[in-house]
């Protein structure tokens, strides 16, 4: 037998399984209440109006040519053009040159790690931050540091690990993923004001931006760094949206916004990874996002909303004392802090086998593989009814295990 281990480039041994994908084989247990996954409701998909866009294109023999052929690597105009329409209504000006079409935004991440990060240079991130972008960005061999934070006064010092050169900074403004909660006004502007000290590329990841249910909406770090610079071809900011929490999933459609000579680069790199998105996706894409947009936000917001609310309220009568958690304004996460010492891993093994509920460990969401006492729950597929019960066996679940140890 060949020992394939032998010929694996050494990045393969970055590469690790997704907790959360693994996790998602519990959703087909029936009996298992699940925080786990955060995904959207396919309840909420515009199933009718994705099926009705395909039969148009398809019977229209003119445009069936062009969905199923080889298409360019940028990505269909119409969609590029309607995106660059949405981002217009977010204080950003731009065009449709300053736009590529990508599988879903986790290979847009892919895409721009293969583009900046080499061997041995740094990443800055939160911490926690996202496990997909970890994973994407990992391939690439970087070592992680912590992204400057409003009044740590990082952006007038050097990198944390001196001779290794600073990449990029990966930031979810808004709703992050896993803890849910959004920078401030006055942390935008900062995190703008210490990437440009230490000449930082930052990475917008805004893949919640739209699911907001409180509060007033604040510009992306683009819409910032653009008004500053006047121009987005003059800033430093690549950003990264995606049609997966909006309108679905399983059409695999994202986007960058960047400079036009980082979207040239970008698309070097499509061309050699996949050729093009395909493109039958991006022209119903194209349609249903025409059709559906604005107002299909208002149905899927009231649905999270609600769910959220249940959460919170469940949380607040069932953890017992020692528990903390976050209580974002939106997007899909509640994140949970257990007293220290404790470890959600091995809780998360109770949890499945003892209550039947299902959550994301804290550990896979840091670099260096602290937060064992943090967890990430999502609530944006569970019913009110579900949220409260399966909250109310985590918390009598903590309970016993308080109990035990005292």
């Amino acid at each position: 037998m060949v020992d394939w281990n032998r010929h694996y480039a050494g990045r393969a041994s970055r590469m690790g399984a997704s907790e959360i994908r693994e996790l998602l084989k519990l959703l087909d247990q029936p009996d298992i209440i699940s925080f786990a996954g955060g995904i959207p409701d396919p309840a909420l998909f515009p199933t009718s109006a994705i099926a009705a866009a395909h039969s148009r294109i398809l019977s229209d023999p003119v445009r069936a040519r062009i969905a199923l052929q080889y298409s360019v690597s940028e990505g269909y105009l119409p969609l590029r053009q309607w995106i660059a329409g949405y981002m217009s209504g977010l204080g950003i000006a731009c065009s449709a040159e300053h736009i590529l079409i990508t599988s879903g935004s986790q290979q847009a991440l892919d895409f721009i790690g293969k583009l900046l990060v080499a061997p041995g240079d740094q990443v800055l991130t939160a911490r926690p931050t996202y496990l997909g972008a970890l994973q994407a960005l990992s391939a690439y061999e970087p070592s992680y540091g912590l992204l400057p934070r409003r009044g740590d006064n990082r952006e007038a010092t050097a990198p944390a690990q001196p001779g290794r050169a600073t990449a990029l900074g990966y930031v979810m403004p808004d709703f992050e993923n896993p803890t849910g909660i959004s920078l401030d006004l006055p942390a935008r502007q900062a995190l703008l004001a210490a990437a440009a000290a230490l000449d930082l590329p930052l990475i917008e990841d805004a893949a919640y931006e739209a699911l907001r249910y409180d509060g007033e909406a604040l510009p992306s770090l683009l819409a910032l760094e653009s008004a500053r610079t006047g121009d987005i071809d003059q800033g430093r900011v690549v950003y990264c949206g995606t049609f997966s929490k909006t309108v679905v999933p399983g059409l695999r459609l994202g986007w960058v916004v960047a400079p036009v000579p980082v979207i040239r680069r970008l698309v070097l790199i499509k061309q050699a990874s996949d050729l093009h998105t395909q493109t039958l996706s991006q022209m119903v894409m194209h349609e249903v996002a025409a059709e559906t947009f604005p107002d299909c936000l208002g149905p899927i917001r009231a649905t999270y909303r609600a769910r959220r609310d249940a959460m919170l309220a469940a949380l607040s009568a069932a953890m017992p004392m020692g528990v903390s958690w976050t209580r974002p304004q939106g997007g899909m996460f509640i994140w949970l802090t257990l007293p220290a010492g404790s470890d959600a891993a091995v809780l998360l093994q109770q949890a499945v086998s003892e209550a039947r509920i299902a959550f994301v460990p804290g550990r896979a969401f840091h670099a260096d593989g602290s937060g064992a006492n943090t967890l990430r729950l999502s609530f944006s597929r569970a019913e009110p009814v579900q949220i409260t019960e399966g909250i109310g066996r985590l918390g009598a679940l903590l309970r016993r295990q308080a109990q035990s140890a005292a």
